[in-house]
Parts: C-alpha cells; sequence; structure tokens
C-alpha cells in the first residue's frame, strides 16, 4: 500500500500544479482530489476479489482521470490521458515499463463503459461508476447506469442520466 500512498501524493501535487495553470474545469478540481482516493480504494477490493494484482489495479484507479486533471476537460479526457499518464508513472519510479503499459491502457479505455476490455480496464469502469454512485451523482450516459445496475444487480429508482 505504500506505493499507492505515494503515487496519490505525487498526484495530488500534480492536480495542485494543473489547479493553477487549468482554472477552467469541467469538474471541480476537490472531485479530482476525492475520487483518486476513494476508485483506488474500490479498485483494490474489486481487483482482490477477481484475482487481479490489487495494487496495479489501485494504481489505475488513482490515475484514471489523468486527462481531465491536467486538461480541465471531460471531453475526451480518456485519450488525453493515455500518453502524459505514462510519462507521470515513469517519473515516480514506482513501476515497471509493463505496469505502466497496463495502466495507461486502462486510462485510455476506462470512459468506454458499454465495451468489454482487459480485466483492469473492467476493474476501473466498475469502480468509477461505482464511486460516482457512493458519492450521489447521476450518471451521464445510459452504458454507465447499465454497468452500475449490473453491479448492483438491481434497477436503481431514481438514477437519471446528467453530465456532472
Amino acid at each position: 500500500m505504500k506505493k499507492i500512498l505515494r503515487l496519490q501524493s505525487a498526484l495530488l501535487k500534480e492536480i495542485d500544479k494543473y489547479e493553477k495553470l487549468v482554472p477552467e474545469r469541467s469538474h471541480f478540481i476537490d472531485w479530482e482530489r476525492v475520487h483518486i482516493s476513494s476508485c483506488a480504494k474500490l479498485c483494490y477490493i474489486i481487483a482482490e476479489r477477481r484475482g487481479i494484482d490489487p495494487v496495479i489495479a489501485a494504481a489505475a484507479g488513482s490515475c484514471h482521470d489523468y486527462g481531465r486533471i491536467i486538461t480541465g476537460k471531460q471531453e475526451g479526457h480518456a485519450e488525453a490521458g493515455y500518453i502524459p499518464v505514462q510519462d507521470f508513472l515513469r517519473g515516480t519510479g514506482l513501476f515497471e515499463e509493463e505496469e505502466i503499459r497496463q495502466i495507461a491502457l486502462a486510462v485510455k479505455n476506462h470512459s468506454r463503459k458499454g465495451e468489454i476490455g482487459t480485466p483492469l480496464e473492467e476493474v476501473v469502469k466498475d469502480a468509477d461508476v461505482l464511486d460516482f454512485y457512493q458519492y450521489g451523482y447521476d450518471v451521464a450516459r445510459k452504458e454507465q447506469q447499465d454497468r452500475l445496475e449490473r453491479l448492483l444487480g438491481r434497477k436503481v429508482p431514481g438514477l437519471k442520466f446528467s453530465e456532472v
């Protein structure tokens, strides 16, 4: 877990840096601070249950919105984070090149909630929708709602689509 704490510390510094560089944002900056931590925790738990490396999963959960952190934009943020997150992860010195590749792929594909990806990507997608749900946010797209309802094993009364 120390690796995840070190990674999140580095991510918080990135958020602080980009908060000053990119003041106009689709999501308020404090959400990014909360979301990196809670997604990491959810990814860790889900990954353990599914037999996936929980540390790599928690790292992917922490970093999955890196594109939004650096651009401030929701639209296209997953793809926008793909290359920059690799540079960021290399700079931390915490991960091997193959681990960086896996995490970056999860970052790139996490917004494709209606598609099935690698087991790591699926952990990140599931944690992402669960995190929105646990904080009371509505989901923006039908495929997010479908994923959430599949995870919960039930329809979610009053769940509606809206941009966050």
